[in-house]
């Protein structure tokens, strides 16, 4: 088969592919561009993802190349969905904002809808609703790591319950589906209540220590796992989102799996996130993700809030000296390379892992030791970001 001949095959079989809402083939609606194939049969063109494009057009884009015959592999690179852009994004052509650590080229971060009341730790604000999914949710956060057992979901579980500590209305969305540990950390285990008639069936969620929590654990048996690909995942997410009667709400917590896939890339088209924050720990390997996971958010227009260093370090427990078990710093020197905010380190401490263990977040449960502290003083600067907004 000629090279061209192979083009020609592989082009007509993304032709056949077709997006479920209008009905046109991929192909003619711009979705696949720049298609190229090496002499080794190797396929690669870039897929232009739309905000209403549902996640499986990808993956039946790779299928439909991939059963040509003649093709050895197939490589596509997914151009995510872009915001409009604002007045302060630069262009390929323009520097950056002074001081802004941004590389040219790159896109600013959105800015919040407008409408938004001001959050005031200690205080509840009027409901100001928001277009689309979660209408009557002020704030939508996302906290994600690109790298798993950096202890994001811990720091998650402390920043909801000590926002709800300063009477905020608060919900947690564990969208970690692989690894649902939210019911573990809030000590919930039981099943939520689905409320309306056939067809209008609403989820209701738990609360526990003030937080609202919706979690895939919730409807798993204790070592069900859930073997699901991106598409399922997609789906899970859009019920969480649309079926749960979260009510209002001043800030919702997605708790993000780790990297940069199905999960994040469904999150970002289906809300208007106000924001994200990154957790690390301190050594170059958890770091080196993050980053990307950084620019990740940084190319679908999402704000990052913020990055946290976990387990910074500990003291000794028996001569108080501290250890650097992970290195320390780390998560600092990453923020200023990338010109975000530092928001805190949170130390190294067993009491955590108990606390976890046991149902009862940090802030909750030792409200006076050095992690609680220190989560409560990030919480105190995430409340402080969301209220003033993109600087």
């Amino acid at each position: 088969m000629s090279h061209q001949t192979l083009i020609d095959a592989v082009t007509n079989a993304l032709s056949g592919v077709r997006h479920p809402a209008s009905g046109r083939d991929i192909v003619s609606s711009g979705h696949v561009q720049q298609l190229e194939i090496d002499d080794g049969g190797l396929v690669r063109f870039a897929f232009h993802l739309k905000t209403d494009d549902p996640g499986s057009l990808v993956k039946s884009a790779r299928t439909a190349a991939g059963g040509v015959r003649g093709v050895s592999g197939v490589r596509v690179n997914v151009q995510l969905p872009q915001s409009a852009p604002s007045r302060q994004t630069a262009s390929a052509d323009s520097p950056s904002p002074a001081g802004s650590g941004a590389p040219a080229g790159s896109p600013a971060p959105a800015p919040a809808p407008p409408g938004r009341s001001r959050l005031v730790p200690g205080s509840v604000p009027a409901p100001t609703p928001r277009p689309g999914i979660l209408a009557d949710t002020r704030y939508v956060v996302a906290v994600s790591s690109g790298k798993g057992g950096v202890g994001k979901s811990m720091v998650t579980t402390n920043l909801a319950a000590a926002l709800a500590r300063r009477r905020l209305r608060v919900g947690l969305l564990d969208a970690d589906i692989y690894g649902p540990d939210i019911p573990i950390m809030f000590g919930e285990r039981r099943r939520p209540s689905v409320s309306g008639g056939k067809g209008k069936e609403m989820i209701e969620p738990l609360q526990a220590h003030g937080v609202k929590l919706m979690s895939l654990g919730f409807l798993l048996a204790d070592e069900q796992p859930a073997i699901m690909r991106g598409p399922l995942i997609a789906g899970v997410l859009k019920q969480f989102l649309e079926q749960v009667r979260w009510g209002t709400l001043d800030v919702m917590l997605v708790d993000m799996p780790p990297g940069t896939g199905d999960a994040q890339l469904s999150l970002v088209q289906s809300v208007n996130l106000d924001g994200a924050i990154m957790v690390t720990t301190p050594q170059g390997v958890a770091t080196a993700d993050v980053r990307r996971g950084i620019k990740m958010f940084e190319r679908v227009n999402t704000r990052i809030i913020g990055v946290i260093e976990n387990m910074s370090g500990m003291a000794c427990p028996h001569c108080g000296e501290p250890v650097d078990v992970f290195g320390t710093g780390g998560g600092e020197v990453l923020a200023k390379e990338q010109g975000v905010p530092f928001l805190g380190a949170v130390p190294l401490d067993p009491a955590v892992r108990r606390s976890g263990d046991d149902g009862l977040p940090t802030v909750v449960d030792r409200p006076d030791s050095p992690v609680a502290q220190a989560l409560n003083r990030i919480c105190d600067q995430v409340v402080l970001a969301l209220r003033e907004g993109p600087g």
